[in-house]
């Protein structure tokens, strides 16, 4: 199986204070609609979780997929500057859920599925 070598993957780890602070961040991305926005300005979710053991807990981690580092920056552009996005981020309920922000790019390898 042949890889897409401009193909990438971003895993985003988002830390937090407490395991209220945590719960909170959950709710903003399922209820607060935080996912909707990502879908509506091109970024695309592989997957959404919960750490339950290691190192930078509690957290909330997820991958999204893009076919290039241009498309990625590009779409992460639209997100921030999205009036939906600009809402949400406002919110008092929402406010100092994160402590800390691990950014990870990945390349798929050649014999990779994905």
């Amino acid at each position: 199986m042949m890889s897409n070598s401009s193909r990438i993957y971003e895993i985003r780890i988002y830390e937090s204070p407490s395991m209220v602070a945590a719960k909170k961040k959950v709710h903003m991305f399922n209820e607060g609609g935080e996912i909707d926005i990502f879908k509506k300005t091109g970024l695309k979710p592989v997957f959404f979780g919960e750490a339950i053991a290691g190192l930078d807990m509690p957290n909330l981690l997820y991958m999204l997929a893009f076919n290039n580092i241009s498309e990625r920056d590009a779409n992460w552009q639209i997100f921030i500057k999205s009036p939906e996005w600009a809402k949400l981020s406002k919110e008092s309920f929402y406010a100092d859920t994160v402590s800390s922000i691990t950014d990870i790019i990945l390349r798929p390898a050649a014999f990779s599925q994905i």
